[in-house]
């Protein structure tokens, strides 16, 4: 059975590639469909509520126990990776055999859903595996391959190269940063020294599939008849839930990795059918924790059925504490729908080709803290034929757009602050705004000496923040984006004015 660690680790990489590659991937040259991996995680599917995945990894579960963690969860192999480098810089480097964290994996669990039912998405942000490596790749990673990238270009253009471009680098969110590198050391020195401590212990997903693999069709099992206790199997299990001396494994926390099966000498480890006649001595065993598992069960179905129902109709409003409402993404449909299904997994912010969606700090309130937002600067906005955030979206956080309709959805609603105009303060000639509306809610109308002045179309607005980002005025413009709570369909202009995403000047 030596050949499942092999098949495991090929579709390990297989999945944790892409998916790596497409979150750093500044370039765009990408397939999108490549998103299509993301969707094949467990948060994301429950909160869109996509039931062929959710049945498909319910199967694959129960058929298989937690093969999700160590194949398909991008953190759970990025764990391994960790660990696996642990082991080359230390020759004598072995695992132990540990009691499980039940009241701490479980209380967490618990304390998930409650906070999530309870009309918070917090805790779910923090702690979803995949959304936690998404912001791995989009705090961390990506800026260092850009770094890398921008250093290369500068030596190949110096010498009449220009293969390579300098790319922009995204703007520096502070509390963004300091929680991707906070969890990042956390999941690393766990997964260094413990393996897969953390997907054991904190992780929600690793402690719900831990319920489920209690009663997997297949699971490791230790033939008594032929063991000798010499312990290789418990010293290269990276869930330290294998005790050679007592020949038992601990199905909730085995990740079915199958390291011990490649490791032991006497063939004594098998991977097989759970429900086959079992031993004397293992009937006592499974008599004894019968009614531990049974209540872990009834209780983990619970929540599970109680965070399901709470995903697709959850009530409560979330007000911003900040004075600006903030813009969401096109496609949040409106704010309770979108602080529900975020997990601020940062994929719309990688693949943003402007570079307008932000992570939030505050701007939702701190329950919403990591999801992203739109944010508007000097010849920065959302480009008028762009949907890629929609298409990328795993979640369904933001709907699917089709471009024509993205074109209408009003995300925002341009406020003018005439006090603040170039054109009433120094009574000299502007218009940039109303140049570079795309769908004419900025127009200008007669002011005095000659002079126009703009003026906003609220129904004509989809807050794209395009004259807010050629407003010359400084440092806060005169014309401004207010988000809006439920993004609606703005009308549809006689004839919209498109403008390409490359502005020179300001535009007079």
């Amino acid at each position: 059975m030596k050949f499942l660690k092999k098949i495991r680790v090929v579709l390990a990489i297989l999945f944790f590639l892409p998916i790596l590659l497409f979150f750093v991937d500044f370039t765009g040259k990408l397939p999108l469909h490549l998103h299509s991996l993301l969707k094949i995680q467990w948060i994301p599917a429950l909160l869109s509520l996509d039931f062929g995945i959710i049945i498909f990894l319910l199967i694959l579960s129960l058929f298989f126990g937690r093969i999700y963690c160590s194949t398909i969860c991008p953190l759970g192999v990025f764990q391994d990776v960790v660990s696996w480098k642990a082991r080359l810089f230390k020759k004598k480097y072995k695992f132990n055999h540990t009691k499980p964290q039940n009241i701490l994996r479980y209380s967490l669990l618990a304390l998930t859903v409650v906070v999530f039912v309870a009309g918070s998405s917090s805790l779910l942000i923090l702690l979803d595996p995949y959304s936690t490596f998404g912001r791995f790749a989009s705090q961390l990673f990506s800026p260092l391959v850009i770094g890398a990238n921008n250093a290369l270009a500068f030596v190949m253009n110096g010498t009449g190269n220009y293969t390579l471009y300098k790319a922009e680098q995204a703007t520096f969110v502070p509390i963004a940063f300091i929680i991707s590198i906070s969890f990042f050391v956390l999941v690393g020195v766990m997964s260094w020294f413990r393996g897969r401590l953390y997907c054991n212990t904190v992780c929600p997903v690793g402690s719900t599939l831990g319920l489920l693999s209690r009663f997997s069709l297949f699971r490791i099992s230790i033939k008594e008849s032929t063991c000798t206790s010499c312990g290789l199997c418990e010293k290269s299990c990276k869930s330290e839930c294998i005790d050679s001396k007592k020949m038992t494994v601990d199905d909730s926390r085995c990740v079915s990795c199958f390291n011990c099966l490649s490791t032991c000498k006497k063939a004594s480890l098998k991977y097989e059918f759970r429900y086959k006649k079992p031993e004397k001595k293992e009937t006592e065993q499974v008599s004894a924790q019968n009614s531990r598992r049974a209540f872990l069960a009834t209780s983990g179905a619970l929540i599970a059925s109680v965070a399901l129902a709470k995903a697709n109709n959850i009530s409560g409003k979330k007000d911003s504490i900040l004075s600006r409402k903030p813009i969401m993404p096109p496609g949040a449909k409106n704010l309770d729908h979108f602080n529900t299904h975020c997990t601020g997994c940062q994929l719309c912010v990688s693949k943003c080709p402007m570079q307008v969606l932000k992570p939030a700090t505050l701007q939702y309130g701190i329950s919403g803290i990591m999801q992203p937002h739109l944010e508007f600067s000097t010849h920065v906005f959302c480009t008028y034929e762009c949907n890629i955030c929609s298409e990328v979206c795993p979640t369904k956080a933001l709907e699917k757009l089709k471009m024509e309709d993205k074109k209408l959805t009003q995300i925002g609603i341009a406020k003018f602050r005439k006090n603040m105009c170039v054109v009433y303060t120094d009574e000299k000639d502007c218009g940039a705004c109303s140049e570079h509306c795309p769908t004419q809610a900025v127009h200008m109308i007669p002011y005095k000496n000659g002079l126009t002045i703009p003026e906003v179309t609220d129904d004509l607005c989809i807050g794209c923040g395009g004259c807010e980002s050629i407003c010359p005025v400084r440092p806060h413009q005169a014309i401004y984006v207010e988000g809006v709570a439920n993004q609606i369909f703005a009308q549809k202009p006689e004839e919209a004015k498109k403008f390409d995403k490359v502005i020179d000047d300001f535009g007079f």
